[in-house]
């Protein structure tokens, strides 16, 4: 029988993010998430580096059902040691390795052009590069590996799936937002060619891409600038919170027939060209 809903989420999972960013796993979206799968009768292993952070929110969750391990997205060598230890520690419990969120996330605001008439900084435009798109892949690859040699769950031969995190600026972006932009548009660009890699091994690939959320991104935000955007929502006119991106990630892991695509969650918002 293929997983039932009560229990699709009863498995191991990996869900990371890199310090000093918008989105940690450790907090915010990531923290939401954890949540949400701990809920559910499985367990997460939480990528970060901040350790402290990464402490408190394991001993918030059930006791057993989360381990954190630092890892630094930017570096190849990190990603291995914390996805090696991730792995030993899914076997410990004995549930199988379920899947990956990879959400590491940063933003650099910029134009292409400052006020001086001075290009966009290349070290800016590859550090948010490097941490949203490079450090998503590296992940991904990275727990494919042991991935895609885990036994089937159910009778469809469905091994895990891979939930990535893109952005409404992947499609609308702002005025300053060409790193950003770029590096979320690659990754909702790439959910295709990657289902269709991972086909063979029963394995799928869902993109989740969404607005205006309360995160520590927001919390940094004029009220002015909140204001602004939460007023090119459709409805509901508010930010998203957290459990609802959550419940969104659940549903992805849950639901077998959702591969292959980007969903937005952004309450019908199309991003205006500025504030």
């Amino acid at each position: 029988m293929r997983r039932s809903t009560a229990n699709a989420t009863r498995m191991a999972g990996v869900h990371t993010n890199v310090d000093g960013a918008p989105e940690r796993s450790a907090s915010g979206l990531g923290q939401a998430c954890a949540e949400e799968i701990c809920a559910n009768g499985g367990n997460v292993a939480i990528l970060d580096m901040n350790s402290e952070a990464g402490a408190e929110l394991v001993a918030r969750l059930p006791k057993g059902a989360a381990r954190f391990f630092e890892c630094n997205v930017l570096h190849t060598d990190s990603i291995a040691a914390a996805v090696a230890g991730t792995v030993d520690w899914i076997r410990e419990t004995g549930k199988p390795l379920g899947g990956v969120v990879p959400a590491a996330g940063v933003a650099t605001p910029a134009t292409m052009l400052d006020r001086n008439g001075d290009a966009l900084s290349m070290d800016d435009f590859d550090f948010v590069i490097n941490v949203n798109l490079r450090g998503t892949i590296d992940l991904v690859r990275q727990c494919l590996v042991h991935l895609a040699k885990s036994e089937p769950v159910d009778d469809d031969g469905e091994r895990g799936v891979v939930v990535m995190v893109a952005s409404s600026a992947a499609f609308d972006g702002q005025k300053g937002q060409v790193s950003y932009s770029a590096s979320k548009g690659a990754v909702a660009a790439m959910t295709l060619p990657m289902t269709r890699d991972l086909a063979r091994y029963g394995i799928r690939v869902v993109t989740v891409a969404p607005s205006l959320f309360e995160s520590r991104m927001t919390a940094m935000m004029s009220s002015k600038v909140k204001r602004s955007l939460e007023g090119a929502m459709e409805f509901p006119r508010r930010a998203g919170k957290p459990e609802e991106f959550a419940q969104l990630v659940r549903h992805c892991i849950e639901n077998i027939m959702l591969n292959g695509t980007v969903l937005r969650l952004d309450g019908g918002m199309r991003m205006p060209s500025k504030m």
